[in-house]
């Protein structure tokens, strides 16, 4: 090696070196989303607040290059706030990502009266990384400058300005009132910088306790999708761990807490690849379950100019979002199942809406719900007691049919059963207008835990009628009760207690391996235990109702006159006997049926003579 090259190779180190000390090195990668100072907004409806914060450290040119490659010259940037706000909802943009960084529900509170944040910077995180020539770039990370007026009912357009007439923009709407924010993603001049594939949106929402019980939170919180067959479909609801991932396109998704939605919707394009977690970690107090999205939609859509989409933060209110939001997004308010639904949608909801027109105390409005449902079944309620009262007149003929065969239950059956046939008298004519009402009973327990307009809604002693009234606390857990007892669900118990008792004062005892009247007792002790931690506006009504249903018998008996029924009786089996009554479908299997029974008796007897004596 001569004089020369050594020199060379010498000067080269030397500049190495130098380099490595005297150039800044590449600051950290800055997190998705950064907190910022806010300042407070323009007084009035519509109003906008822009305030410079201190910027992320700079990137050197060589680091944003290298990390975000064509998309560099957005890489650095000042960060600032942009407020816009309607009647219903404040929401806080950001430059620094081009994305929402809060949002305020104007209109609620949380439990313990703090304002309701749905979305802040601290709990709610989102990448939205779009595929290049050279890797995946994160559009927010990116920094946008504002064009439009702040203002609800006016975009206002978010552009990320790389040089050389090539762009990003978010285009975000918000409504001069209303939940839904509409988004556009667009792209000008990029043909030769972005890839193929998909774009990818990952949401990651550490979901707050906006309710009293951490628990029901939880079992409430879950993540609910629409796949593009229309096939609702959605995480199951309880205390666990869950995910999934479809194995359809999707539609849109809903991140759902008990009474509030935070969604995203793909209107003229398809979430093609999607994922869904619903995390629960039962250490942490402070979060009620940590929701993860994973979706993907096409870029070509984008380029063509098909990005349209939609966020919703909003009550999952079934009024608020049953048309104008996404295809069956009203399904994000559970109302029972198939058979059960359109008892909640085409008639609690709707009669529960007009009554609140005129009457503003929830607990007196479920009162007059209780009565106007019970008007409505009294021609049931009166077929009932009539057969009831069918049933206590031949009561004496029933005690001497016990007191003639012993207590053979098979044969008091058999012989009470051709009492029936005699007078013309079916049995389950008393019951089926009972089971006619057990869907509007069963409705009302599907629809009570999800009825929004209960929430925060006070009434006597109960502060939330959403919600248990924890009248006794114990301070402790008792299995199957909890930590509190409610007096709502007490009240509840001992009114049905009391109705089972009326009823089984006019009922006579059937012959049976089961006591149904001692069960009729046991069955509200039961439903003590399991109502106790459900709304109080649930066991209210249940309460009311009883009490509506034991003074519509009370009066309906000052209209059945026993006698006259009897009198009745008597005709038909004259009737039936002589041959001219005409007999009921259920009379005549009950004749066939007793025929076979005595039919099988005979042939019994017969064997059992016929077999030789040992």
């Amino acid at each position: 090696m001569d004089r020369n090259q050594l020199i060379g190779l010498l000067l080269i180190l030397a500049l190495f070196v130098g380099y490595q000390y005297l150039m800044p090195k590449p600051p950290a990668t800055p997190p998705t989303t950064q907190q910022a100072k806010t300042t407070k907004p323009a007084s009035g409806t519509n109003a906008a607040s822009a305030t410079a914060v201190a910027g992320n450290q700079a990137l050197d040119s060589v680091a944003a290059k290298a990390q975000f490659g064509a998309f560099a010259a957005a890489a650095t940037g000042q960060e600032r706030d942009v407020v816009v706000e309607n009647p219903d909802v404040k929401i806080t943009f950001n430059t620094f990502g081009g994305q929402v960084k809060e949002v305020l529900l104007k209109k609620f509170k949380t439990y313990n009266g703090k304002p309701l944040i749905l979305i802040d910077a601290k709990t709610s995180q989102t990448a939205l990384e779009m595929p290049t020539r050279t890797g995946k770039v994160d559009v927010h990370k990116l920094y946008f400058q504002t064009t439009g007026t702040a203002m609800a009912g006016q975009p206002i357009t978010f552009r990320a300005d790389l040089g050389n007439g090539q762009a990003i923009e978010q285009v975000y709407t918000v409504p001069a009132a209303g939940y839904v924010v509409d988004y556009q993603l667009k792209t000008a001049g990029l043909d030769n910088v972005l890839g193929t594939g998909d774009v990818r949106l990952l949401w990651m929402d550490r979901m707050q306790q906006y309710e009293n019980d951490l628990s029901n939170n939880r079992r409430a919180a879950t993540v609910n999708y629409l796949t593009n067959d229309d096939s609702f479909e959605h995480l199951p609801e309880n205390e666990s761990s869950n995910e999934v991932v479809s194995e359809k396109p999707v539609k849109w998704f809903a991140i759902k807490h008990k009474y509030f939605l935070s969604a995203f919707i793909a209107q003229n394009s398809q979430l093609t690849k999607a994922s869904f977690k619903a995390l629960t970690d039962a250490a942490d107090s402070s979060t009620v379950k940590t929701a993860i999205a994973d979706v993907s939609f096409p870029l070509a859509d984008v380029k063509a100019g098909k990005g349209n989409f939609r966020y919703y933060y909003g009550p999952n209110d079934f009024q608020e979002i049953k048309e104008g939001v996404a295809p069956e997004f009203d399904r994000n308010v559970y109302l029972g199942y198939s058979i059960l639904k359109p008892i909640n949608q085409y008639f609690f909801i709707p009669v529960f809406n007009f009554l609140e027109k005129f009457i503003t105390n929830y607990g007196l409005l479920i009162l007059c719900l209780v009565i106007f449902v019970k008007l409505l079944l009294t021609p049931l309620t009166y077929k009932a007691y009539t057969s009831q009262a069918k049933m206590r007149v031949l009561m004496p003929e029933m005690a001497a049919i016990k007191e003639r065969v012993g207590d053979d239950a098979t044969k008091q059956q058999q012989e009470q059963m051709k009492l029936y046939s005699e007078v013309g008298v079916s049995p389950l004519s008393g019951c089926v207008p009972v089971l006619a009402t057990m869907p509007i009973l069963f409705a009302l327990f599907q629809l009570f835990p999800n009825l929004i307009e209960l929430r925060q809604k006070s009434f006597l002693w109960a502060p939330d009628l959403s919600t248990y009234d924890s009248f006794i606390k114990f301070g402790f857990n008792i299995p199957f009760l909890g930590n509190h007892l409610s007096l709502f669900t007490v009240m509840m118990t001992i009114s049905s207690i009391a109705y089972a008792h009326y009823n089984n004062q006019t009922t006579p005892q059937q012959p049976g391996p089961v006591n149904m009247k001692a069960l009729s007792y046991i069955f509200p002790v039961m439903f003590m235990f399991v109502l106790n931690s459900f709304p109080a506006g649930l066991t209210w009504y249940y309460f009311v109702s009883n009490v509506v249903t034991i003074a519509q018998q009370l009066a309906i008996r000052g209209f059945v006159d026993e006698a006259k029924i009897k009198a009745v009786l008597d005709e038909n089996r004259v009737k039936i006997a002589a041959g001219g009554g005409k007999k009921s479908k259920f009379q005549e299997m009950l004749q066939r049926q007793l025929s076979a029974a005595e039919e099988a008796r005979k042939q019994t007897d017969s064997t059992t003579k016929k077999k030789p004596k040992k």
